[in-house]
This record gives structure tokens, sequence and C-alpha cells, in this order.
């Protein structure tokens, strides 16, 4: 019985609908997401322009994954509901997953789990780097990094779902936004993040980057400042590659600012980075890089990236919440 058991999570966020369902286990039996539309030069939907493309997605998702079901009962189901787990987190994108979800608990019986878009990212990530073991994980920090959040928290698990201590957060501009704005700046798709990333790839590695201001004021970043040194940068004798390679060389500075403005707080020594900018492997090279001294010998910092894959918007760790709430 355990065997032919699903559970499923949804998420429907501002860049991407995404439906995904497991095995008790923790196996993917069936996935599917889809980023949502952007006009060329737009840097993102209005609400209810996301979630109108989300309700008309999710019928052909859940088709698609009926296909995968035979031999097989849900046991579960999750929903990421609002942004974050804190009270008046909330964004209408999240209501077509939750009316997708609950309609699909009611008539397979079981309950709807509600977390959020965060803790979806925390359980992509412990699971995709080995932390969550026998139901439980040890606490951590982690760095959220998107286009909507810019979060260093700390992080445990209550055996259901993460709880988090907010310890710093972006003071104005997102990573993701960050990104964005100098990704469609160039000509780039929205989102810009995997094209910038190809961009950058042109700039070669004994050639200088540009010198830009990395600012974090307790834990908390700043982005608008590199943004706007990058916008001047333009104007001057800068390749688009260089800006481009300059863009994850700041991000690296300064999420190695707040890591350490977070293990000297806490005494928390390991670290894992989730969301859409952690897929990037420049930032991931430059901050393994920074932290290679530490990661041997006492007082090691252990700092994870969430496989590339789940680092982006995905219901992977919605599904697997549901998992971990109904073990059977």
């Amino acid at each position: 019985m355990r065997d032919a058991a699903i559970f499923i999570g949804l998420d429907t966020s501002n860049y991407t609908t995404s439906f995904c369902a497991v095995s008790a286990s923790g196996d993917i039996v069936f996935e599917k997401r889809l980023l949502l539309d952007v006009p060329n030069g737009a840097r993102g939907l209005r609400q209810s322009e996301a979630l109108f493309q989300h309700v008309q997605r999710l019928p052909s998702f859940f088709l698609a994954c009926s296909e995968h079901l035979e031999g097989k009962w849900i046991a579960g189901i999750a929903c990421s509901d609002a942004p974050r787990r804190i009270a008046g987190s909330y964004m209408p994108v999240f209501l077509a997953g939750r009316l997708g979800a609950e309609a699909l608990a009611l008539g397979a019986g079981v309950e709807c789990l509600k977390t959020s878009h965060q803790s979806g990212h925390l359980a992509a990530g412990v699971k995709t780097v080995g932390w969550m073991r026998d139901g439980g994980v040890q606490p951590f920090l982690a760095i959220h990094a998107s286009g909507g959040t810019t979060d260093l928290l700390h992080v445990s698990f209550d055996g259901s779902d993460f709880c988090v201590e907010t310890l710093g957060s972006s003071l104005d501009l997102h990573v993701g936004q960050f990104v964005d704005r100098i990704g469609v700046s160039l000509g780039l798709p929205f989102p810009a993040g995997a094209k910038l990333e190809v961009l950058a790839q042109a700039h070669p590695d004994d050639l200088p980057l540009l010198e830009l201001p990395s600012v974090v004021k307790q834990g908390s970043p700043s982005f608008s400042g590199p943004l706007a040194a990058l916008e001047r940068a333009r104007n001057a004798n800068v390749t688009d590659a260089q800006l481009a390679a300059s863009v994850f060389r700041v991000i690296a500075n300064t999420f190695e600012k707040m890591i350490r403005f977070a293990v000297e707080k806490t005494g928390t020594r390991r670290v894992l980075l989730v969301g859409g900018v952690a897929s990037n492997q420049r930032i991931k090279n430059r901050l393994q890089k920074r932290f290679f001294v530490q990661n041997s010998g006492h007082g090691a910092i252990d700092l994870q990236l969430c496989d590339p894959f789940y680092a982006s918007d995905n219901a992977y760790g919605v599904a697997l919440l549901a998992a971990w709430q109904n073990p059977l």
C-alpha cells in the first residue's frame, strides 16, 4: 500500500506554474512546470495576468498527471498559498494553486496542507543536498534569493513545516529584480537570469570586472547602488559580457557578507542557498572558492546550494512537505 501512495504539490508563483507528485520516499512520480508568458521587454506580469495564466494551465497539468496514477492512490496534497510563512504574507497569484489543490484534496478524501512558497524552496533544498534524514533536519542558515525575495534566515523544522527567523531582508531591490532589470535592459527576455549567465561566460576570466559596491547592513542587502553603478557603466566603454559577469560577482560578494554576518550572530555554520538565483554557477563557484579555507578544519562553514534544477520555482518541495507531514 505504501509503495502505491503518491503525494501531490502545487505552486503557482509570479514566474512559473508548477505541479509535482512524489512517492512516500520522495522520488518524483510526475512533474510538470512552465514559465509564465511575459511580453518582450516587460519585467514581469501583473498579479491578475499571472493568475489568469495559471488558471488556464492547471487543467492540462491535472490531466497529464492522471495518466501516471494507474495503480496509485493520493495520500496527501499540499499547495503554497503565500510567499512566506509569516502573518500578512499574501499574493493573489497563489490562489490558483490553492483552489486546484483543495479541489483535488476533496476528490481524494484527504486534507490539503497549506504551506508557503518559501517553505517549498527550503524543502527542495534540504532534500537535494541530503540534509533531510529520518524525517528531520538540524537547524541551518539559508539565503532565499529570487525575484520576489532576498531573505537571510535561521531555519528549523518542526516535523511538518519549516520555522524561520528572518535575520535580514532586502533593503530595496530583491536580487532577482536586480538581475532582471540589467538583463532586460540588455535586450534579454524575462526572467533574464539564465540568459545573463550565458552572456557572462563570454567575458574572459583573465580580464577585470567592474568594481561595484557590495552593501550589507546588519544582514540586509541593498542592490540599488550596484544597479545605479551598472546603469552608468553602460554609457562607458564596457562590453555586455563584462557587465553581466560583474552582476554575478557583486551578488556573490553580497551573499558572502550576509553569510558571515549570520554565522557570527547565530553560531550556526551550515548554510543553504535556495531560490532561482541560487542556480547560478558563477555565484556558486565564487562562494565555494571564498569559503574553501573554512571547509577544512575546526569551525568549518558547510555551504550548500540547492540542485540548480530545483533552485528555481517548482512544486517538488511542496510535494515533499505533503509526504513529510503524512508519513506512512
